[in-house]
């Protein structure tokens, strides 16, 4: 594969104000590339677009609900008139509600998945036309770990995440017949980002994501990396290749470990107030790092253990009699 150049390229970049989107904002600033940073809140999109054009790079701030196909299909156009063209699209927004199923509201539920699936579908919607009409593309779907391992107690972010896997695969192939347009996903492990601070709690109690954690912007390089070299799937640190090993061996274990570990956690865990998070309103804050790496304690038996048995229940499979 060429290497792409992306100095001087544009790039739209959605959830751009905090975590891996900031993160991956000010790594594309630094390769060069024109950027159209959006999110819903604008106070934090124009703190990002300050420090990249700091860095030498134009930015422009475009306010945008990504549930909302109209704004974002405004967000395309208002790209195309400052730079004139679009070369890269990452979709990157992803919200959580954590809690059991039940006792999650569905309006939750429908909102998880409006954010991250239908959220990456009117991106995908926005800009392939424009990909199509210059014969030259690429997309970036941000997906997670959690698009193959599912994630007991937070079931629409499992959904929402599988359905990505299966809307890129799709994409991929009615695209197959345009050599220059590439759909490349990346499925980083989980980043100590403030995601889990602003994601909905129904739980009661204070939530923190799984160790181990890795640096947001090894997903920030990820992304620009496959931006330059697209490829179709990249995974992001060593426990998310693990995890999904883990589950293609054996889908039940992987849950069922899943489960156990959370029902664990929140046993323990200290209580703290329920809340929709910024399912419905935007975030507060806009850092890169969650905080939560210090805190973390080196014991990675879980991924290891979710591994490890995945495999074994594969080695006993495979010697069964027919």
């Amino acid at each position: 594969m060429k290497r792409r150049e992306l100095r001087g390229r544009t790039v739209v970049l959605t959830g751009a104000s905090s975590g891996i989107g900031r993160a991956t904002a000010l790594a594309f600033a630094d390769a060069g590339a024109h950027l159209v940073l959006a999110a819903r809140n604008p106070a934090p999109l124009e703190d990002v677009a300050e420090l990249c054009r700091a860095r030498g790079a134009q930015a422009l701030v475009v306010p945008t609900d990504v549930t909302q196909a109209d704004q974002v299909r405004a967000l395309a156009a208002a790209a195309v008139e400052r730079f004139s063209a679009i070369d890269v699209w990452v979709n990157n927004v992803g919200v959580g509600a954590v809690g059991s199923f039940t006792e999650t509201p569905i309006e939750a539920h429908r909102r998880v998945i409006e954010a991250n699936l239908l959220g990456h579908f009117h991106g995908a919607h926005a800009v392939l036309r424009h990909f199509m009409s210059r014969k030259q593309g690429v997309l970036v779907n941000m997906i997670s770990l959690g698009a193959w391992a599912a994630a007991p107690y937070a079931a629409a972010y499992s959904a929402s995440k599988f359905g990505l896997r299966g809307f890129s695969e799709a994409l991929r192939g009615e695209m197959s017949g345009w050599p220059d347009i590439h759909v490349c996903d990346v499925y980083p492990a989980f980043m100590d980002t403030p995601g889990m601070s602003h994601a909905a709690n129904y739980t009661g109690r204070r939530l923190k994501p799984a160790p181990p954690l890795y640096d947001p912007r090894m997903a920030a390089e990820a992304i620009v990396s496959v931006a330059r070299e697209p490829r179709a799937s990249t995974t992001v640190g060593a426990a998310a290749t693990a995890l999904r090993a883990g589950h293609a061996v054996s889908p039940l274990l992987s849950s069922w470990i899943g489960a156990r570990v959370v029902e664990r956690y929140l046993r323990q865990a200290d209580t703290a107030p329920k809340g929709d998070g910024n399912l419905y309103a935007p975030s507060i804050g806009n850092a890169i790092d969650g905080g939560f790496r210090h805190s973390e304690k080196p014991n990675r038996w879980w991924m290891w253990a979710a591994l490890g048995g995945a495999l074994w229940l594969g080695a006993q499979a495979v010697r069964r009699p027919r």
